[in-house]
């Protein structure tokens, strides 16, 4: 895991102080309440149904991955999937719920492992493309382009397969959900790498969301603030838990929300790009890396 850069500790500090007046920022959008979660809902008739729901979630070895599994089953989901880079580390969530949680090895950057788990996953209608990673790095600053090259081949290249390989079985009231960021709006220099990969795997969402839609797929971004996990550890902000967000996606995906929003950071700046975006970029321009 790789530290939050100092750029990025700057804008945590800098939200903490911004928060309270967040509210007059909300309310002059004159929209709903999106604290915990803003929709923009599709005109889907038949929603995905959770009970109904055969899921394949990756990234599910912890965090919000391990979460949404846990959530899924509760849900009364039949199977899940639970798919990671390192399977042993999903052996208690088989055990745990045995005959209802299948585990597989899968490195979304590996093609010959996304085609693996296509052949022996013909039964899910429900795909999460949890897994990402965060490399906290400039796009300038960084040492070289690797960290880059990593973020997009997982943040957006990785997606991009997973959705290639899942989509022809997901006609009808089949579903994809895109866990992205609300970084994928708007660019914070610390991380600006990250942003990058995050707003191509957006408009790939978008892109994939149009494509899908007259075969009745539902194709959800999941836009979140940050999440209490290894990945933003080490942000000195707020944030949401991976209940939270989990219990955020469940619930858009059974009224066929097509973006979910979560948390207030992920509101304040969905809010400001709404009234100022040239605003919100120069205010994010304050936080660079190192």
């Amino acid at each position: 895991m790789i530290a939050c850069a100092p750029g990025c500790q700057n804008f945590a500090l800098g939200w903490l102080k911004r928060k309270v007046v967040f509210e007059d920022v909300e309310a002059a959008c004159h929209g709903p309440s999106i604290h915990a979660e803003f929709d923009r809902h599709a005109s889907h008739e038949d929603t995905m149904k959770i009970q109904n729901a055969i899921a394949l979630v990756t990234g599910a070895n912890r965090g919000l991955g391990r979460e949404l599994v846990q959530q899924l089953l509760a849900a009364g989901a039949p199977k899940v999937y639970a798919s990671a880079r390192e399977v042993g580390a999903l052996a208690d969530l088989a055990k745990a719920h045995p005959g209802r949680v299948e585990t597989l090895t899968l490195d979304i950057t590996r093609a010959d492992q996304i085609a693996a788990a296509k052949a022996r996953c013909t039964d899910v209608n429900l795909l999460v493309n949890n897994a990402g990673i965060n490399r906290s790095k400039g796009l300038l600053a960084a040492d070289s382009l690797e960290h880059a090259q990593a973020e997009v081949a997982t943040n957006y290249l990785g997606t991009l397969a997973m959705c290639r390989a899942f989509a022809p079985q997901l006609t009808g009231k089949g579903a994809i959900v895109n866990v992205l960021s609300i970084l994928a709006k708007v660019t914070l220099p610390a991380m600006g790498s990250l942003c990058a990969s995050k707003a191509a795997g957006l408009r790939l969402t978008e892109g994939v969301r149009a494509e899908l839609a007259a075969r009745g797929t539902l194709v959800v971004a999941v836009m979140t603030g940050p999440v209490d996990t290894d990945m933003s550890r080490d942000f000195a902000g707020p944030k949401s838990s991976p209940a939270e967000v989990a219990k955020a996606v469940l619930a858009g995906l059974e009224r066929g929300d097509e973006e979910i929003y979560l948390g207030d950071m992920a509101a304040w700046i969905n809010a400001a790009m709404a009234q100022d975006p040239k605003g919100i970029e120069r205010e994010m321009a304050k936080y660079l890396p190192g």
